[in-house]
């Protein structure tokens, strides 16, 4: 895998200690380039949009969910049966725990992870949570886009390709949880589904109301 290894990028140190360097490490062993570069632009977009909002933050522990973020959805951590985000989180905080991290901040790093693609409630969490789920949002839909400046944004993206990201993400994420679909049900990951498998079926709320055991 060639990937960029660089100590500053847009005016963010990238953190270097050994909890970091061992998670790097990690998504370097068991991730793509492709996420790897997502993963990356995700932990700096999110540390810009907390220097903008002037949002105090665990630097270390908002690297770390960035990394492990998208971890679920790759065979190594990948589950027969949770959500790619749950595998990801669960994957985080067991590598956590390695290394003695308090269980409020282990909890902290599952949150973000785990809830990284709930539009509605991570915005409203921890700052570590919402600022991961900024990242996010910004590299794979654009949101703030505007707040980003041309240079940090040229910056960045040296420093990480997106190589294609528009047209590559979304089979990407398909094949997280091709072999488990029926985990988006009730998230946005279903329209993924939707895109990749043309008579794909989604689960209906109002069908499980409506088809559930109670006679009334």
């Amino acid at each position: 895998m060639s990937v960029n290894h660089r100590k500053k990028v847009a005016g963010i140190t990238i953190p270097d200690s050994a909890i970091a360097t061992q998670a790097t490490e990690l998504l370097l062993e068991h991730g793509t380039e492709f996420i790897y570069n997502h993963s990356l632009r995700v932990f700096l977009f999110s540390s810009l949009n907390a220097q903008r909002k002037q949002l105090a933050h665990d630097t270390e522990l908002l690297y770390v969910a960035s990394v492990f973020h998208d971890l679920g959805l790759v065979p190594h951590y990948s589950s027969p049966d949770l959500r790619f985000e749950v595998d990801g989180a669960n994957a985080a905080r067991d590598f956590l725990k390695t290394h003695g991290v308090p269980q409020d901040k282990l909890q902290l790093v599952w949150d973000t992870i785990a809830l990284h693609t709930t539009i509605g409630i991570a915005e409203h969490k921890e700052n570590e949570v919402a600022l991961m789920y900024s990242g996010v949002g910004l590299d794979v839909m654009g949101e703030g886009y505007e707040h980003l400046s041309t240079v940090h944004r040229e910056e960045i993206v040296e420093a990480f390709p997106r190589n294609d990201f528009k047209n590559r993400i979304i089979p990407t994420f398909f094949g997280g949880f091709a072999h488990k679909t029926e985990t988006t049900f009730g998230n946005i990951k279903a329209d993924v589904c939707a895109f990749m498998l043309p008579n794909f079926q989604r689960k209906n709320f109002c069908d499980c109301i409506l088809h559930s055991p109670w006679s009334e």
